[in-house]
């Protein structure tokens, strides 16, 4: 066999393999046993409309939800990518400024954690910090019209704690247990 049957030959097999078997093997494999995340880990309204996805930050500006970390991306799952300022750069320092005080109008007090104000590194974290949420909790409540240790509870209630991030929350998964409690306000008291 000439060596441009073998490398022909070897080439169709390797293509057959790497390029056909391998990834549907793979996406069968995934489909069974990781149904959810192989969809998109998507969150799914009881109308079957699908609101979003657990792994990708949306943004909330209404003051009766809470706020998700900023985005460079503008949450756009296509375009992904931090901002890549330098701790020194004018715009950035600009940026956390307006950031900051937008923050205190809204009426957050004291002091603000970082990830309220700079963006992460994807631009698509759906996750604060518990300390982030939970100094929004006065805002929150002042906007719902609900006892803020009914909203601390809440969000104690959906922090998840890590030993790789430390303790956190998923805003779009708090925001819609808000949805819950303004629905039901019994909920969060039955639930700790």
């Amino acid at each position: 066999m000439t060596s441009i049957k073998k490398a022909t030959l070897l080439f169709a097999v390797l293509f057959i393999v790497t390029g056909l078997v391998y990834p549907m093997a793979v996406t069968l494999v995934s489909g069974l046993l990781f149904s959810d995340q192989s969809h998109g880990s998507l969150i799914v309204e009881n109308n079957n409309r699908v609101i979003g996805s657990s792994l990708i930050g949306q943004n909330f500006t209404e003051p009766q939800y809470f706020q998700s970390r900023p985005s460079a991306s503008r949450y756009d799952a296509t375009s992904s990518g931090g901002s890549n300022f330098g701790p020194t750069n004018s715009i950035f320092l600009k940026l956390i400024s307006n950031r900051t005080d937008a923050l205190r109008k809204d009426g957050i007090t004291g002091p603000i954690p970082s990830d309220l104000v700079t963006d992460s590194g994807s631009g698509l974290d759906p996750h604060i910090s518990l300390e982030s949420a939970l100094i929004q909790v006065p805002v929150v409540a002042k906007a719902r019209n609900l006892p803020e240790e009914k909203i601390k509870a809440l969000v104690l209630a959906e922090s998840v704690d890590s030993p790789f991030t430390g303790v956190y929350v998923n805003v779009l998964s708090l925001n819609r247990a808000l949805d819950q409690v303004s629905q039901n306000p019994t909920e969060v008291s039955q639930s700790n």
